[in-house]
């Protein structure tokens, strides 16, 4: 499972018109409702307006970007206004198919590990997550709460989403980025890490120009890449790890005490010991 978070936006409409969906969208098409796989809970209100299936491309912009409009101080540390967080999370190809209530555990999961919902918080953000391609995920929120104020998210925020990830792995049976074995035995392990550094820097470039690709193929492409990066970086930290542990020099070994010899049995009287 490879988690991406993007540079945040101004507006949620061209996000998901061009870069959630395999095709572009225009802003009247509805939204295919199996999509949505989980939401902020205060979406249940709106229910009376509409279901969420019949929302259309435009629907969804204008409430998620709600708070961006009611609150126009609103200003993130950095004093700017762009408050549309997005990431996406992807598997690998060899992973099996994760059903509805799965995909809708992991956007949940990673949310909170987020800080975008936080349990028992009823003036937190709004979002909604969305698996629209196979083996993907979409999660899309406001960062202004819906008290008009702007939360600051974890400062380690890709150490938070890293371990939640490794968690959901091992929870649904997912494969791990650095789950990789060997067999081999190499003596000079430190001289393969630099270019093992430099060959993952090559494929993350590539990937990067690949991930926003308008043809689904090559994006596609792109994100075969990225995982094979994640991948050759955990190799790498392998690598270095054992290639330190191979130039610590053995321990001494321990001293032992010499053996006393066995005392002969006392000669009973009127025995004579053998000469």
């Amino acid at each position: 499972m490879i988690i991406r978070v993007h540079q945040r936006r101004g507006d949620v409409g061209p996000l998901l018109a061009d870069d959630v969906f395999d095709t572009p969208l225009s802003y009247e098409e509805k939204l295919p409702a199996d999509t949505v796989v989980a939401y902020w809970p205060g979406l249940d209100a709106y229910t009376a307006v509409g279901e969420p299936g019949s929302w259309t491309v435009l629907d969804w912009a204008e409430h998620i970007n709600d708070p961006l409009f009611e609150y126009p101080f609103a200003v993130s540390p950095g004093q700017d206004r762009r408050s549309v967080f997005h990431l996406d999370v992807r598997l690998t190809p060899e992973d099996r198919s994760l059903t509805g209530q799965e995909w809708s555990e992991v956007a949940h999961r990673l949310a909170r590990a987020a800080d975008i919902e936080i349990p028992g918080d009823d003036q937190g953000y709004r979002w909604v997550a969305f698996q629209a391609r196979p083996h993907h995920l979409s999660l899309i929120a406001s960062l202004i709460r819906l008290d008009g104020t702007w939360q600051r998210q974890p400062p380690a925020l890709p150490l938070h989403l890293a371990a939640e990830a490794r968690r959901l792995e091992s929870d649904l049976g997912l494969l791990t980025p650095g789950a990789l074995t060997t067999t081999d035995r190499i003596a000079p392990l430190a001289e393969v890490t630099a270019p093992l550094a430099n060959a993952r820097r090559v494929v993350e470039l590539h990937a990067q120009l690949l991930a926003g690709h308008p043809q689904a193929p090559l994006r596609e492409a792109g994100h075969r890449l990225e995982w094979l990066a994640r991948r050759l970086f955990d190799l790498q930290q392998d690598l270095t790890t054992t290639a330190a542990e191979l130039r610590r020099p053995p321990a001494p070994p321990r001293a032992t005490a010499p053996s006393l010899p066995t005392a002969l049995p006392a000669a009973r009287k009127g025995t004579r010991l053998p000469m």
